[in-house]
């Protein structure tokens, strides 16, 4: 028996998809429309009503101005098609959790169900769906497709994203992003999952990577996920601790206290100009900390999306 594979298993979901759609039914029951509605095809220029057609895509408004009939032509009738990218980088799986379940996650722990819940709406919806996940290299890549095997296929890679660490492993974001937004040439639907912690890098390298998603009328969405308690207030008490670097491996012995004020406006000051950024380049920013309630940051988003579309 390998021990370390064995121990490893036991950081994973018991069953992800069932999980998935346990919280999907719930959070999805109240809704009366789809929250992914309106991006199942593209306007491309109108044609005259012959008698005999449907009058589903009648243009009434163009009928009001001309007392003309006239159909919406669209340059593809195809559903959504969604690309979710996770960042697999040895950062995400902190803090380390022996299970993990709806009131016990992990950053990985958290992109995993939230990108399973994802999947779960879009397989009602038959919409296509694509994955992405990088860590110290383009780990996974698979194309968007509708069908229930390549569904099974992702939930199985998802399972073992959460199962298998990253031990050591840091990341270069903005590389990968450009690698993947050249694959996406056609308008999707981005869902992007990374704690965005960098070392030495300058901040617009990352922004120009995020601008990049949205070429090509890509909506993006980022969900910006962390231990806030540990990693944004910096709460670890007064003791001293040893801090370790799960990327570089490098160690300090410090008291957090001592320290705290200068990380956190530093932290604040990136968040800031992260936040700002996703603004001005029309990408949807949300703050997913693994201490709230699982539920409550999903069906809000959803519900709030639901509203503009």
């Amino acid at each position: 028996m390998d021990l370390e594979r064995e121990v490893h298993k036991t950081g994973g979901f018991g069953n992800l998809d069932l999980l998935a759609r346990q919280v999907v039914e719930g959070f999805i029951s109240g809704l009366h429309k789809s929250p992914f509605h309106g991006f199942s095809a593209e306007f491309a220029e109108h044609k005259v009503y012959n008698n005999g057609e449907s009058t589903r895509h009648i243009d009434w408004k163009l009928y009001a101005k001309t007392d003309k009939f006239y159909t919406k032509r669209y340059e593809e009738e195809t559903n959504l098609r969604c690309h979710i990218i996770i960042d697999n980088s040895a950062s995400m799986h902190y803090p380390e959790l022996r299970k993990q379940g709806l009131g016990n996650l992990n950053k990985t722990g958290f992109s995993v169900l939230a990108s399973a819940c994802i999947m779960q709406i879009l397989k009602k919806q038959r919409d296509a769906v694509g994955l992405s996940i990088y860590s110290d290299s383009y780990e996974y890549y698979a194309p968007e497709k509708g069908s229930e095997r390549h569904r099974q296929m992702l939930l199985h890679r998802l399972e073992e994203t959460v199962l298998w660490p990253s031990k050591g492993k840091k990341t270069e974001t903005f590389t990968f992003l450009h690698q993947i937004a050249e694959k996406l040439k056609r308008r999707s639907l981005i869902f992007l999952f990374s704690d965005m912690f960098q070392a030495d890098v300058e901040e617009e390298r990352m922004f120009e990577a995020l601008r990049h998603l949205t070429f090509n009328k890509h909506e993006l969405v980022l969900f910006h996920v962390m231990d806030k308690k540990k990693e944004y207030d910096f709460d670890f008490g007064g003791r001293p601790r040893r801090f370790t670097d799960v990327e570089t491996g490098e160690k300090i012995d410090l008291y957090a206290e001592n320290v705290k004020e200068s990380y956190q406006e530093m932290v604040e000051n990136y968040f800031a100009a992260l936040k700002l950024k996703c603004a001005q380049y029309g990408i949807k920013y949300v703050m997913a900390d693994v201490n709230e309630n699982f539920d409550k940051i999903i069906s809000t988003y959803l519900i709030e999306r639901q509203k503009i579309v």
